[in-house]
């Protein structure tokens, strides 16, 4: 996730990329499936998506076999994608929510049923990643990404080993830390360090978490979701919470850079792909979800974004320098020490406000 990945701009151009890809034909035509209606693609696709989280030729050449065109907006938390669509904002026709925000939106009635007969390649994905908690039976939506939230560390800048939390709050950093803008992924950090869950629903440990990022934020420079990989790149930032696959796209550019998961533990999220309720184009955002859930398509998004994918079909496409990195690809000894992000109900006005006292202090 971006949460939170996971993740997080308004609307944006990806990496060099029109935020509106160009339409590489007007026609659509008929697709039809055995037994059923004949179902026409659309012209256009809306999708919503976090920034940096497809591949450059991804879209283009969907575009190009399909003949839609696509819009392609970014959002930069998962709180922002819900605001969106509880005031009712129309024309989305593909989100990518992370796994506890699912949950919300389904028992907010923001979501379509998918027709899994639409998406035969959703039998590429791996077990471990299907009927998962927040979506039995995965009624609502298909796991997209996965990855895992921990420090992006500037090596040249920071010579001592980072294994904790811990790094973030040390005083000799001031200015040369960057936290997560997103209000769960904001409190992770401390709550791991104080031993708590993620997920605690404890008034008082929430209150202790907020207590030591207002003692932190004299060291912050930035709370973001989306600007600290430029800043990892240019130096401003030596240490940045941060989502996997954007740490790793700095490292592909700067080896100096590393990405490390806390020993405390962290969160381990899944991204998936969703569609709004009422999206005017569901038959073409199935198309597109089934075009993303090909193995070489979906290795194409990997090997670009360097995030782990549940698609297990693509994974002998997959860079084997990225299938083989233990940073990607944890061992089950350092997983074991992270946690799925929950929906915590009405708890969550106690993280809301725990984000929005940081902030403001």
């Amino acid at each position: 996730m971006k949460i939170t990945r996971r993740r997080f701009i308004k609307t944006a151009s990806l990496i060099g990329v029109s935020a509106v890809l160009g339409s590489k034909s007007s026609f659509a035509g008929p697709r039809v499936r055995g037994g059923k209606q004949d179902e026409q693609l659309s012209q256009k696709l809306n999708v919503y998506n976090w920034s940096y989280y497809i591949a450059e030729s991804t879209i283009p050449a969907f575009e190009k076999e399909f003949g839609v065109e696509v819009t392609y907006d970014n959002y930069s938390s998962n709180e922002e994608l819900l605001a969106k669509l509880q005031v009712g904002a129309a024309g989305y026709d593909l989100i990518f929510p992370s796994d506890y925000m699912v949950g919300i939106m389904r028992t907010e009635g923001l979501l379509e049923r998918l027709d899994l007969a639409n998406i035969p390649n959703f039998k590429n994905v791996e077990k471990r990643f299907t009927d998962l908690p927040f979506d039995p039976g995965n009624i609502y939506s298909i796991p997209y990404l996965w990855g895992t939230t921990g420090i992006g560390v500037n090596t040249e800048k920071v010579t001592e080993e980072v294994d904790s939390w811990n790094i973030l709050w040390d005083e000799k950093y001031k200015e040369r830390v960057s936290m997560l803008d997103d209000m769960r992924g904001l409190a992770n950090p401390a709550l791991k360090l104080l031993g708590y869950s993620i997920n605690t629903t404890n008034p008082k440990q929430i209150e202790e978490a907020k207590a030591l990022l207002i003692k932190q934020k004299p060291l912050v420079k930035v709370y973001t979701s989306e600007t600290y990989i430029e800043f990892l790149k240019s130096g401003d930032i030596w240490l940045a919470q941060g989502y996997s696959g954007d740490v790793f796209q700095v490292i592909k550019e700067n080896k100096a850079i590393k990405y490390v998961i806390p020993k405390e533990g962290s969160d381990i999220w899944v991204d998936n792909m969703c569609i709004p309720k009422g999206a005017k184009n569901k038959y073409t955002a199935e198309v597109f979800v089934n075009y993303l859930l090909r193995p070489e398509v979906g290795a194409e998004v990997s090997n670009f974004t360097w995030y782990a994918n549940p698609n297990e079909a693509s994974q002998r496409f997959i860079n084997p320098e990225i299938l083989n990195n233990s940073a990607i690809y944890p061992p089950s000894s350092v997983l074991d020490k992270c946690e799925f992000q929950k929906d915590v109900g009405e708890v969550t006005e106690l993280y809301e406000q725990l984000f929005n006292e940081v902030k403001s202090a």
